[in-house]
């Protein structure tokens, strides 16, 4: 699927030939691959950036793909009213993003596009952090601690080790927790 995209940009990049643009859509929670499938089953272009990560399971720990913005995807299409209301009436597509107070949707640069395939396409290791940040309030859900909650002090998610600040004990506490043993609160 990458070489395909690759191929696509390259043959613009030679030709230097206009096509048409990009748009974001926005999909409901966890619909991302149906409304993949239902708009390339309309002969629509569809991109959906995927990327692996660790599931965060309490037994064991797999890598899994996951798309690269939940709830997002991109079609390529010039827009008439006719295209418009067949990519809106794909199962799972919410709307297609534009400006607030416009309802005409805004394109999004083929350089953009181009960029996030050549991540893609390069295997760079990416990492979805969803870790409380220094600062925000943090729950442990995990080990010993499970259930003491704290404001988090430090961090370093490449190496999962958190600071944590626990007011009951008025002291800091460094505690090296795994991804799925902390969550914000």
């Amino acid at each position: 699927m990458a070489a395909v995209f690759e191929a696509i940009f390259s043959i613009r990049r030679l030709a230097m030939v206009t096509f048409m643009p990009w748009y974001a859509v926005h999909t409901k929670s966890r619909h991302e691959y149906k409304a993949h499938a239902g708009l390339m089953q309309k002969n629509l272009t569809s991109f959906l950036p995927e990327m692996e990560v660790w599931s965060k399971r309490k037994d064991r720990r797999k890598k899994i793909t996951v798309p690269l913005f939940p709830g997002y995807l991109f079609v390529e299409a010039d827009l008439d009213n006719e295209i418009k209301l067949s990519i809106l009436k794909t199962f799972g597509v919410v709307r297609i993003l534009g400006k607030k107070d416009n309802t005409q949707p805004l394109p999004i640069p083929d350089e953009k596009i181009s960029a996030i395939q050549r991540i893609i396409e390069k295997k760079v290791e990416m990492f979805s952090i969803q870790y409380p940040r220094e600062g925000e309030a943090a729950r442990i859900i995990d080990g010993p601690f499970k259930g003491i909650e704290g404001t988090v002090v430090k961090s370093d998610p490449e190496k999962e080790l958190f600071v944590i600040s626990i007011d009951l004990m008025q002291r800091s506490v460094a505690i090296k927790l795994e991804g799925f043993q902390i969550s914000k609160i």
